[in-house]
């Protein structure tokens, strides 16, 4: 029977659930440990797929089509296990479902209430489908005191006792500040964090303590006497410089070992974290260096990128030099000339994104690389913004746009309103919902024999994660090839265009789905680790 660790957090958001539940998943992992994860979200929305990225940060799609939170893109990375629609709730979809049962009376005339229908159901999503996995970590997003999440603690600490016992541990994560005027690291918080816990009926077993210096060892001791744990249990989370850093790290402080403990495990050999150790060598010991500018909308928050930052840092890992990322505002270029900002650069990435700001300064980018042979990589509304510059000035078509920005006398870019996934058609109406509507998890799409793309896959068969509501009409596609933009990749019922490419160009491609989502730090995605390989060259050349 799978065993089961609850991770919350206390005193601030932002301090690391999600990636210290992806180390910990690593780490048992690597004892030989069947590890599954999963997030609960207390917000009302149904998922992230509505949200802001300035409200939420990346929504992280899943192969099966779930928008999610980012936090799953954490536990695929350093596990290496696909998510899935499962592995994530939120409050508002757990309502969603309750509401819907009770209009269809099946709750037979019963009062629905939070105890015990919403917290029956938090359980039962919990539980559910864990019967191949020694170890399920259960991510409890917000932190201790929210109102909105007290439906869910309450449900893991009914778990606690449902369970058998040695079958749950919970996990508090907490802040340690240092306050300079008083040279001293302040225990406090977290005392007040873990009484706030324990008056939910939680008494964490293990405290992960969030600290930017090492704790001194009275301090443990006084965090052990007054948050009733034991003193082995109370383990610094120091910062380190890279997020790939944190299973080695954790490991070194007896993280592993003290949940192993706190189940009654015993005599287990040492996991191996040698493949972290290599990663960790090649970040912190490139060979060289690039640049990479990635001009978006959503810059000055940067977990609206999360997976692309990391895609990129796994291609400067296959390529044994560091990154670094420029963020630029698409918009500063409507209003200067772009030059200034790029003629430094060694690749230019022009994300995706949603809506008409910026979209001139991302054609404007896209230009340039074009011109001055600089890699190109357009993902998603990157390629679009490309295909729309192309069509501008190469194939001639000045008024060529996108609906998405209104109506527009040649929409080289127009509303996908159906497509076909498998055998099943799907349908959109303009003006519909947005929430779940769009062209949502992985299809195949087919590549062209010879081309740029189909030489880095090693394949003309792919499967990639989308997520969009807009494509590029195919009616403009002998307009575009005669220009020199070629459509290199098609859905495989030949409709939707997947990739475009410039033959004479040193790295010029887009695509219209998302590869960062699949990339890992032990397997990097193909095309970021040919981006930057092309970029490491750009360099040497600039």
């Amino acid at each position: 029977m799978a065993r089961y660790v609850f991770i919350t957090g206390g005193v601030v958001s932002s301090l690391g659930k999600g990636l210290a539940s992806a180390a910990l998943g690593a780490l048992l992992q690597a004892r030989g440990y069947k590890v599954r994860l999963r997030k609960l979200d207390p917000y009302l929305n149904v998922d992230p797929g509505t949200m802001s990225p300035y409200q939420h940060g990346e929504c992280f799609v899943t192969d099966d089509g779930a928008e999610t939170d980012l936090d799953l893109g954490h536990y695929e990375r350093f596990t290496g296990r696909p998510a899935t629609k499962q592995d994530n709730i939120t409050t508002g979809k757990i309502y969603q479902d309750i509401l819907a049962k009770e209009r269809r009376g099946d709750y037979l005339g019963g009062t629905v209430q939070v105890i015990p229908h919403v917290t029956d159901a938090i359980k039962e999503f919990v539980v559910a489908g864990n019967e191949d996995y020694d170890f399920v970590l259960i991510e409890v997003g917000g932190t201790v005191g929210d109102i909105e999440g007290l439906p869910f603690f309450e449900a893991i600490r009914q778990l606690g006792n449902e369970l058998p016992r040695d079958h749950a541990v919970y996990v508090h994560l907490t802040l340690m500040p240092y306050i300079p005027s008083a040279g001293e690291l302040k225990t406090k918080p977290t005392q007040h964090s873990v009484k706030e816990l324990r008056s939910i009926g939680i008494q964490p077993d293990i405290l992960l303590v969030r600290a930017d210096r090492s704790i001194p060892e009275t301090e443990r001791r006084k965090l052990s006497l007054f948050c009733n744990v034991r003193p082995s249990a109370v383990i610094q989370a120091l910062d380190v410089p890279s997020i790939y850093d944190v299973p080695i790290a954790y490991h070194e402080q007896g993280l592993d070992d003290e949940v192993l403990a706190a189940f009654g495990i015993g005599g287990v050999r040492e996991p191996d974290v040698s493949r972290w150790r290599g990663i960790s060598d090649r970040i912190h010991n490139p060979e060289g260096q690039v640049t990479i500018a990635v001009v978006g909308k959503y810059t000055e928050m940067k977990d609206a990128y999360k997976s692309l930052t990391e895609a990129l840092t796994h291609g400067g890992i296959a390529n044994r030099v560091k990154v670094n990322i420029d963020w630029l505002e698409s918009e500063v270029f409507e209003k200067e000339d772009p030059t200034p900002y790029l003629e430094h650069v060694h690749g230019i990435l022009v994300p995706g994104g949603f809506g008409k700001r910026g979209t001139e300064g991302k054609i404007l980018a896209a230009s340039h690389a074009r011109r001055k042979k600089i890699p190109y990589f357009g993902i998603c509304f990157g390629m679009q913004m490309a295909v729309i510059e192309a069509a501008r000035n190469l194939a001639g078509i000045a008024d060529a746009n996108s609906t998405e920005f209104g109506p527009c006398e040649a929409p080289v870019v127009g509303l996908l309103t159906e497509w076909v996934k498998g055998n099943e058609l799907h349908t959109r109406e303009e003006g519909g919902d947005l929430g779940g509507t769009m062209r949502l998890g992985a299809y195949e799409a087919r590549l062209e024999a010879g081309s740029k793309i189909a030489e880095i896959y090693g394949s003309t068969v792919i499967s990639e994660r989308h997520r969009h509501r807009y494509e590029v009409n195919i009616a403009y596609r002998d307009a575009l090839e005669a220009a020199g933009l070629h459509i290199s990749g098609m859905s495989p019922d030949g409709i939707l265009p997947e990739t475009v490419e410039i033959a004479d160009h040193p790295w010029f491609i887009g695509v219209q789905y998302h590869p960062e989502l699949k990339s890992r730090p032990f397997e990097p995605h193909p095309l970021f680790t040919s981006f930057i390989a092309a970029a490491k060259e750009q360099s040497r050349l600039v």
